[in-house]
């Protein structure tokens, strides 16, 4: 597999992390078949499409090509057909968007840089990319973005973006660096929601 296929399936995994995460949360809200696909492709493609539109990369992905729509609606039909299974799991939709948002951290700075942008860009759309559809499923649902919550979320994403940046840049072999990335990434972000950790917060009070 080449570096172009590798990153690819990396973007599609990511996809569909974040897709069932949208199709999760839109079924909470009891949503019919057509708003469930609806968030799914919203949260899976809007990251990656901010991404693609403040690089350059037009007309971007998640509209152009068919895949990142078909494993939209395939990540949504299985949310809906295993739900029963899903509603046993603790906080699905944060844990399944844990998962996506280092895959969409690694690929968006990786491909920030293949589009010539300097290593700050690089990070800060990996960044956005991995937060994006996150941010959109949270508006459109009426729920606070976990982004603008006391919880290590961007943070997290920022991390596994400069990971791959670093190995970009210093040309780390591509066959571990992504991983490495996203492992922690998720790792920061399932254990701050297992063990409440939080980015400290200031009072303008004593103490």
């Amino acid at each position: 597999m080449n570096e172009h296929m590798f990153f690819t399936a990396l973007d599609m995994l990511g996809t569909f992390a974040f897709a069932i995460s949208g199709a999760v949360a839109a079924r909470q809200k009891r949503l019919d078949l057509f708003g469930v696909l609806s968030i799914a492709y919203i949260v899976a493609c809007g990251g990656g499409i901010m991404r693609d539109v403040a690089i350059g990369a037009i007309p971007p992905a998640g509209l152009s090509d068919w895949r990142y729509l078909a494993v939209a609606v395939l990540a949504s039909l299985l949310t809906i057909a295993c739900y029963p299974l899903v509603k046993r799991m603790t906080n699905p939709v944060q844990l399944f968007d844990a998962l996506g948002l280092g895959f969409f951290a690694v690929f968006g700075a990786h491909k920030s840089l293949v589009y010539g942008h300097n290593i700050e860009v690089a990070v800060m759309l990996g960044v956005t990319a991995a937060v994006g559809g996150g941010v959109l499923r949270d508006v459109l649902l009426n729920r606070t973005p976990l982004i603008l919550r006391k919880e290590i979320y961007a943070s997290a994403a920022l991390v596994a973006a400069v990971i791959q940046v670093l190995g970009d840049t210093f040309a780390w072999p591509q066959q571990w660096v992504p991983w490495v990335g996203i492992v922690i990434c998720f790792a920061l972000r399932y254990l701050s929601l297992s063990y409440r950790w939080n980015l400290p917060r200031f009072s303008d009070g004593p103490g």
